[in-house]
């Protein structure tokens, strides 16, 4: 079975190479469909994201239609069909955060990147994301930059934590 470190050393796979991961991959999984949310997780992991010729691969190798492929990524907020940049922002909607401003946080941060959520900067440097809730209501409105949370966030301050990170 391939391992989480033999995945790691993606960044120097040539394309070829990370399909050929990916075939063993799918073999180690015996090429079932109750296996496929692990595969997706591991052609995640070998690709950044998962394209539409990398769903192809597998709708094919696995013997299912690319819908069905692409539902299960749809269904589940984890996978993404766009590349991700350095850092991925993530604003909180959920209720206290959105009372208390999350949505002008919002705008702010898609008008200085210049991209909307779900989306990734040109240069690869910022995702922006929306979460429903990341549990710290006390500290609304709330936002989190690869898995830092930033507390009390308001449209001022965005342009100085982002300016930070460059």
């Amino acid at each position: 079975m391939i391992t989480t470190d033999e995945v790691c050393n993606v960044l120097k796979m040539t394309e070829e190479e990370k399909y050929d991961l990916l075939k063993t991959v799918i073999t180690d999984y015996e090429r079932k469909e109750n296996n496929l949310i692990q595969i997706l997780h591991m052609a995640q992991a070998i690709f950044g994201y998962l394209p539409v010729e990398v769903q192809y691969f597998i709708a094919g190798q696995m013997d299912l239609s690319v819908s069905k492929i692409n539902s299960v990524l749809t269904f589940y907020s984890f996978f993404s069909t766009q590349p991700k940049g350095k850092y991925t922002v993530s604003i909180c909607l959920g209720t206290a955060c959105y009372v208390r401003g999350g949505k002008d946080v919002l705008n702010k941060l898609k008008s200085v990147l210049g991209i909307d959520v779900g989306f990734t900067t040109e240069d690869k440097v910022f995702s922006l994301s929306v979460m429903r809730c990341i549990g710290a209501c006390g500290l609304a409105p709330a936002m989190t930059i690869n898995k830092k949370v930033y507390k009390q966030v308001n449209p001022n301050k965005i342009p100085m934590i982002l300016g930070m990170l460059k």
